[in-house]
């Protein structure tokens, strides 16, 4: 059963650390669950917003999941019940960077099961909440292999209406990244690129993929020296996200000015 709204055309999730971007910015934003979980309140959310899991940063830290799936069900109620309807969540799913599978000890293959098993776990806790599978893999091949694990699991991926893609955060400049990305947007796949690069996504035809996520400027920002606002770097600073998301859809020729502005 699809569990989210399909999107009209590209978009893009501006990444934050910032709960109250969520009430001041202009622009869809992508906010850890690890940002909002600890809060005792939240604001309104006036703009379209997505959740991401952070299941990097707690399989890096931990080696395993300490969000269980019937808590992060809890968190995710609670972010719709009291900031407004969210676009997506995604998926508590298993990364296969390198420095992950050595702190699990596992292996892509056991990743990819615990993956789908997650995702069934959280659909059956609730089939009504927008949570979106996950497709982990590391090679071309292991990502069609999950693909068609997902299929034997009972759940065609190619009828949801969005589909994260992890474990490419790192390397969405390359080609190979890009040519991946091509062949599940050709199988039907309606995918959402994790922490995607704009100069991987260029290369896609258009538009190559439904939607990305980043929050590339806040690293940037850390060395660059402050704006007018008074900051002492630009971190933090919305007007600087804003600049950044603007070169980054400008670096999309196939996202402007069309989708580039509907993603507003």
């Amino acid at each position: 059963m699809p569990t989210s709204t399909p999107e009209p055309s590209f978009r893009f999730w501006l990444g934050t650390h910032h709960a109250s971007w969520l009430s001041t910015a202009s622009v869809p934003l992508f906010v850890s669950s690890r940002t909002l979980a600890p809060r005792k309140s939240f604001p309104e959310a006036t703009v379209p917003y997505a959740i991401d899991s952070a299941g990097y940063t707690e399989l890096s830290l931990y080696g395993e999941w300490r969000t269980s799936p019937a808590e992060y069900v809890r968190l995710l109620r609670r972010y719709r019940d009291e900031m407004g309807p969210m676009a997506w969540a995604s998926s508590q799913d298993y990364m296969n960077e390198p420095d992950v599978l050595a702190k699990t000890g596992m292996t892509v293959q056991q990743h990819q099961a615990l993956t789908i098993e997650r995702y069934l776990e959280l659909r059956t806790l609730d089939a009504d909440l927008p949570i979106v599978p996950v497709l982990q893999g590391w090679t071309a091949p292991s990502y069609r292999r999950h693909l068609d694990a997902y299929l034997a699991a009972g759940v065609d991926l190619t009828r949801e209406p969005l589909v994260g893609v992890g474990s490419i955060c790192r390397r969405t400049g390359s080609v190979g990244i890009s040519l991946l990305l091509e062949d599940l947007t050709r199988q039907g796949v309606r995918l959402h690129a994790f922490g995607a690069k704009a100069a991987g996504l260029k290369l896609l035809p258009a538009p190559g993929i439904a939607s990305a996520d980043s929050l590339a400027w806040s690293f940037g920002g850390r060395y660059e020296r402050g704006c007018s606002e008074g900051h002492q770097t630009e971190a933090n600073c919305i007007h600087a996200a804003m600049r950044w998301r603007e070169r980054y859809l400008d670096a999309l020729t196939w996202a402007a000015p069309e989708t580039s502005e509907a993603a507003a």
